[in-house]
Parts: structure tokens; C-alpha cells; sequence
């Protein structure tokens, strides 16, 4: 087995040059290779292929007309998606870690820490709390830790404190681990979800792609391995939009839209403006129309 061996930018343009990539301003497309790095924009390469989507013995060789700057739009593409699904997917885990704080801590208000009360959350997610979530990180953090400070007899911050720490997949867990599926159901409902199952599809699906985005993964050509069941937000007409970038949007936006219609149409408006300024042309816009399931109006 051989490994291959580092190549200098130089060795990169001569490269997609033999390939079939036309690159008109040689001095540009060193800086954005130096910028951007070869093999991360090989992710943003890889659909302008005569071989896509195949990924076994591919030829590398590129479809006609085939432009250095197409490649680079579509990386600015996917880097001004990522930025704005973040935005909002950061709006919506916020306010429902706000409501399964809010609504759980009324329901019991004698219990501070309801998240480990084995009568209200089951002992799946009891039994791993302290070792994967509280001892890990939480006792770190200075507002815990002042917590304990001031009150050295608990064991725990109250649940208005630790459940603002925990990441979008542990309060899924929790909220999927509350036993009274009555309370469950007025999270959801409060969503406009009125079938729990489908609610905690879409929180995995979002909290998915919220990781995706927030660690700077590729995300125009997403393939979820979760499908998206058919609900509210969208009903499936293909088995694509089951785990493609389009079905998962429509989550986005049925879910903003019960937090706040404005926000709902910030976000509508920012991804037209988006597809507007990289899909007009054409082989961006099968490209990305391809890989996401997003249509240009």
C-alpha cells in the first residue's frame, strides 16, 4: 500500500487542470487553495464529476465547462447555508430547552431537580447523568459552581440552572425520558406536533443537523441516516425528502413558524436570498437542486 504524498498549490492547479477544470486567474485560486485547503474543497468537486455520484474507482475527470469559481460558489454556498441554519436552529433549541424547563418545573413544583426524580424521569437517563453530563462538564462551570458554593448541601443546581448547560441532544433525552406522556404531549402540542413520536423525529432530525452545522461539515449534500416521517411540517411525496437538506428545512420553518411568524419569514427570506445569489446559474443549480432537494424560484 502506498500513501500518497503532501502537493504544493502549484501541483494542485495542474492537477484539476488535467482533470478538465478550467482556471482562468491562476493567482486567485492559489490564494482560495491556501484559504480553503485542496482537499476540502474536494467535497465541493466531487458533483462536477463525469462520474457523479459514484465513489468507487471514479475517474476524477470533470464535466465540461467546468470552472475553479463554480467549485468556490458552491463552497460559499454551503458556508452561508451552514451560518444562517445555525442562526435559527439556535433559536429553536433555545426556546425549547425554555419550555421543557418552564413547563416540567411548574407541573412539579416541590421537585428543583425533577431531571433525576425517578417518579417523573425514567432511570435511562438518571443512571448516566452525573457521569455523562453533570460530573463531566457541569461542576466546571462557574455558575454551577458558585451554585454549590452557595449551597454546599445539594447535590444539584435546580433544574432552571443545570437544564440551560445541557447540548439540544441531552434535553431531548430528558424530554423523551419524562414518564407522564400527558406532559410530553403539551411540549408538543405547544409545537403544533400532536403525535409524540413524530415531535422527537423532528427534534433528532434538527439536533442532527445542528451538530452537522455548528462542527463546519459539508451540508448541501445531506444525507440524514434517520429518515423524517411524514407530519405536519411536510408530507413525504419522495423518499428523498426523507433524509435530504429540503426535508429537513421544512422542519426548520414549521417549527419557527409556532415560535414566531416573523422569525419564520426572516428565515424564508434569508434562504430565498441565498439560492438567489448561487442558484441563477444553471450548473450550481442542479447541482445544489440535486444534492439538497431545494428548488430556485
Amino acid at each position: 500500500m502506498t500513501s500518497k504524498k503532501a502537493t504544493n498549490v502549484d501541483d494542485q492547479i495542474n492537477l484539476l487542470r488535467s482533470r478538465g477544470m478550467s482556471i482562468d486567474d491562476e493567482s486567485k485560486s492559489k490564494e482560495i487553495l491556501l484559504d480553503i485547503g485542496y482537499y476540502r474543497l474536494g467535497f465541493y468537486c466531487f458533483p462536477f464529476e463525469k462520474s457523479y455520484p459514484q465513489k468507487e474507482n471514479r475517474t476524477h475527470e470533470y464535466k465540461d465547462q467546468t470552472t475553479f469559481m463554480d467549485v468556490v460558489d458552491l463552497y460559499y454556498f454551503d458556508f452561508e447555508l451552514r451560518n444562517i441554519l445555525l442562526k435559527y436552529l439556535s433559536r429553536i433549541e433555545i426556546n425549547f430547552r425554555t419550555h421543557v424547563t418552564y413547563l416540567v418545573s411548574n407541573h412539579y413544583p416541590h421537585s428543583e431537580t425533577w431531571f433525576v426524580d425517578d417518579n417523573i424521569v425514567n432511570n435511562s437517563f438518571i443512571s448516566v447523568f452525573d457521569e455523562k453530563i453533570y460530573n463531566s462538564n457541569f461542576k466546571k462551570n462557574t455558575f454551577i459552581k458558585l451554585h454549590h458554593k452557595n449551597h454546599p448541601s445539594d447535590k444539584y443546581a435546580p433544574a432552571w440552572k443545570t437544564i440551560e448547560l445541557m447540548t439540544f441532544g441531552s434535553v431531548i433525552k430528558l424530554y423523551s425520558a419524562i414518564k407522564d406522556i400527558k406532559i410530553q404531549l403539551e411540549i408538543s402540542r405547544s409545537y403544533n406536533v400532536n403525535k409524540l413520536q413524530i415531535f422527537i423525529n423532528y427534534l433528532s432530525t434538527l439536533c442532527t443537523l445542528r451538530n452537522i452545522c455548528a462542527h463546519g461539515s459539508v451540508i448541501y449534500d445531506l444525507k440524514l441516516n434517520q429518515s423524517i416521517k411524514s407530519g405536519p411540517a411536510l408530507t413525504i411525496s419522495q423518499d428523498n425528502e426523507r433524509n435530504n437538506l429540503y426535508g429537513a428545512i421544512k422542519i426548520i420553518e414549521f417549527i419557527l413558524n409556532t415560535i414566531s411568524i416573523n422569525r419564520k419569514n426572516d428565515f424564508v427570506a434569508e434562504l430565498e436570498a441565498i439560492k438567489g445569489k448561487y442558484m441563477k446559474k444553471k450548473i450550481l443549480n442542479d447541482i445544489i437542486e440535486n444534492c439538497s432537494g431545494l428548488k430556485y424560484k
